[in-house]
């Protein structure tokens, strides 16, 4: 974990969810807040140290690993936070998270953790895509979903705080089967991170890239090796599988690390998002066959 700096204006901690941060003149805006408490304060000892100003927070979507310290920022600090729409809703009512991921059921005790339910905060401003006057901070906004709802990163002094529109090569092989709600959409979102212009990136789990469309062409080129696989193993099944095989073979063939409630939903999530996207591109179909939710190669229903 480290303090970075990128060029005057653009600094971020360097940990397993970054955190951006911009300042100009008296502005000085944090990009996302950390999974907890102990992550922000970390960012904000480095801000103290330098002397740097702190007067906004922007939130880039609603998952907890990014807004986790924000609660404690606003109950430390006179700042103004800005979030997306949607995705405010959520910052909010942070229950909705684990209720999305549980199927809309109450959630059970074991899934309200720090990991999928951040602490309830304020969102003073709402904002869609668009330019933003944050103080005397320039922003573009860029609407990229496909892993969360209404996920938007920031574009400001010649960098672009991609928040989780794109992982590192490191994290697609960590994780195997990354979260992603709609596998459509975040492809969607990739290629239009391929035409904005600016001097490098930031995802929110890697490193700064001057050359990050490199690493987006690997995710792009990751997704649809995964969704091959998807389309491949439903072609050994013409009687069609359902959902629920579906999912437990491709957590299998990837060996993925499930050893909790919360990862197997977050895994189930994924693995839909992958069937949701094949479905957009009728390279699946799709019916409930004796209460079960079946998929079949095309034109074998």
């Amino acid at each position: 974990m480290s303090f970075e700096q990128i060029n005057d204006y653009c600094y971020y901690y360097n940990s397993a969810v970054n955190i951006g941060y911009v300042h100009d003149g008296e502005t000085g805006l944090i990009i996302d807040a950390g999974i907890d408490t102990p992550s922000i304060k970390k960012m904000l000892k480095e801000l103290k140290e330098r002397e740097l100003p702190l007067t906004h927070l922007f939130i880039t979507h609603a998952h907890a690993d990014h807004y986790g310290g924000a609660a404690h920022i606003q109950k430390h600090f006179n700042i103004k936070t800005i979030a997306p729409v949607f995705e405010e809703a959520i910052l909010r009512n942070p229950m909705i998270e684990p209720l999305y991921l549980f199927g809309g059921n109450d959630p059970l005790p074991e899934l309200q953790n720090k990991f999928l339910q951040g602490p309830k905060m304020d969102v003073d401003e709402a904002v869609s895509e668009g330019t933003l006057q944050v103080g005397a901070l320039h922003v573009e906004t860029y609407l990229l979903p496909g892993h969360s709802y209404h996920q938007l990163a920031l574009l400001t002094k010649g960098v672009l705080f991609a928040a989780d529109s794109y992982f590192s090569e490191s994290q697609l092989q960590k994780h195997k089967i990354p979260y992603v709600t709609d596998a459509d959409e975040t492809l969607k979102s990739l290629k239009r991170l391929l035409t904005i212009s600016c001097d490098g990136a930031l995802p929110g789990h890697g490193v700064y890239e001057r050359n990050f469309k490199d690493t987006v062409k690997a995710n792009v080129h990751y997704h649809n090796e995964l969704l091959q696989w998807v389309e491949t193993y439903l072609q050994n099944y013409p009687e069609g599988v359902s959902h629920e095989q579906i999912v437990s073979a491709m957590c299998n063939y990837y060996n993925v690390n499930v050893q909790q409630f919360s990862q197997w939903l977050l895994f189930r999530t994924a693995v839909t998002a992958y069937l949701l996207a094949l479905k957009k591109q009728d390279r699946v179909i799709d019916k409930i066959d004796e209460y079960r939710w079946m998929f079949f190669p095309p034109n074998k229903a």
